[in-house]
């Protein structure tokens, strides 16, 4: 059962979305379907087979700016 879907986005998103459809000779409709698909299948398969503590912390630390440096400097610290 198709429904549908009313998005407020920026105009010039819009616009360049639109261009990408129709490079890839799909309908906006059709390209954002996809791209749902994709992330709620991916989003379901990356904690499938976690264990309940490490997915109580699946993504804890999203929109954090840290690296793997980071965790290279904090093994330093503690180890050296």
């Amino acid at each position: 059962m198709q429904t549908k879907l009313t998005l407020r986005l920026d105009g010039d998103l819009i616009n360049k979305a639109k261009i990408l459809a129709g490079k890839k000779g799909k309908s906006l409709s059709k390209l954002v379907a996809e791209y749902f698909a994709y992330i709620t299948s991916k989003e379901l398969s990356d904690q499938k087979d976690l264990t309940p503590i490490v997915k109580s912390l699946y993504g804890s630390l999203a929109n954090e700016k840290v690296d793997e440096t980071d965790y290279k400097e904090y093994l330093e610290k503690k180890y050296l």
